[in-house]
């Protein structure tokens, strides 16, 4: 039950706080070793291991010691520590602030989602930066807050910062290009493995919250049956699919996947009504981790 104060106390936090100082920031610490490691281990499959093993040892090992605080002292340590590997307040946030800039100047929010997402953004049309602002909110509701928190829940804090160790590599060094195809090739395994389950419980919690919110529910339903394995990644479909339908609307990556049916256009207010989703979504999950946790300690 000492678990559920903890993780308050970090959504608390992130959500009044936010993001703390970058020169403080283990995320940020986590990229820097990561940028120093991969140039010093070479290109192949096995470099990935080791540099997994050696940034996950180094951010991770020393957490174990949290296990010896106790009261306060272990409360409010844990507390801010989960706190910086989650991110709701810098993802819901980043969702709004696409959306007024796309309510006032596409060429702004065009820019502004370039330093959100991988894909070129210069030549998308309104209906595609809403739909790529709703992808990434959706896909990061897992790797930004429950995936962080499930692994809390499962391992301490070790397990939280180790989830978000690997997300980190995975995303500066997984994707498959010429470089990243050998040393971004264990870290990605070891990302889709982590996040199988958190990703399915995530997308499977939206379907309540559209509930809530009196949205499209059903088709929640049948978007993931029929379009979450169609990414390229095997997890954030489920995420994605699922807000489609709800939203009743259809989010495409062109030239690489198409989810949901555009019974309803694209727009800045889907992205509102999705940060509203993503809201009671996590509202949702954290009640049901709570819920579970209370009763079985």
């Amino acid at each position: 039950m000492d678990q559920i104060p903890v993780i308050l106390m970090a959504v608390l936090l992130d959500i009044l706080i936010g993001e703390i100082p970058v020169r403080i920031h283990p995320v940020v610490h986590m990229g820097n070793l990561i940028d120093i490691l991969r140039g010093e281990l070479g290109n192949t499959r096995i470099s990935g291991f080791l540099l997994t093993f050696t940034v996950a040892s180094v951010f991770t090992a020393p957490l174990i010691l949290t296990f010896y605080l106790e009261g306060i002292v272990w409360f409010i340590v844990s507390g801010f520590l989960l706190s910086t590997v989650i991110s709701i307040r810098f993802l819901m946030a980043s969702a709004l602030e696409i959306k007024g800039a796309l309510e006032s100047s596409p060429d702004v929010a065009r820019e502004k989602l370039s330093f959100l997402v991988s894909r070129d953004t210069s030549s998308l049309t309104e209906e595609q930066i809403a739909s790529a602002a709703i992808e990434t909110l959706t896909e990061n509701l897992t790797d930004s807050v429950t995936a962080p928190l499930f692994y809390f829940i499962l391992l301490g804090l070790p397990g939280a910062f180790l989830y978000r160790t690997v997300n980190t590599l995975d995303a500066m060094v997984g994707y498959m290009d010429h470089y990243c195809r050998y040393i971004g090739w264990f870290p990605a395994k070891l990302d889709d493995a982590l996040n199988y389950i958190p990703s399915r419980l995530t997308g499977v919690l939206i379907i309540p919250a559209a509930i809530i919110l009196c949205m499209n529910w059903r088709k929640s339903i049948k978007t993931i049956m029929r379009d979450a394995r169609r990414t390229p990644s095997p997890n954030s479909g489920f995420t994605m699919a699922a807000a489609a339908g709800a939203l009743s609307v259809q989010l495409e990556k062109p030239d690489v996947y198409v989810l949901g049916d555009p019974l309803d256009s694209l727009g800045s207010r889907k992205i509102y009504e999705a940060v509203k989703l993503s809201s009671v979504t996590v509202a949702i999950f954290l009640l049901l981790v709570t819920g579970i946790i209370w009763v079985i300690q």
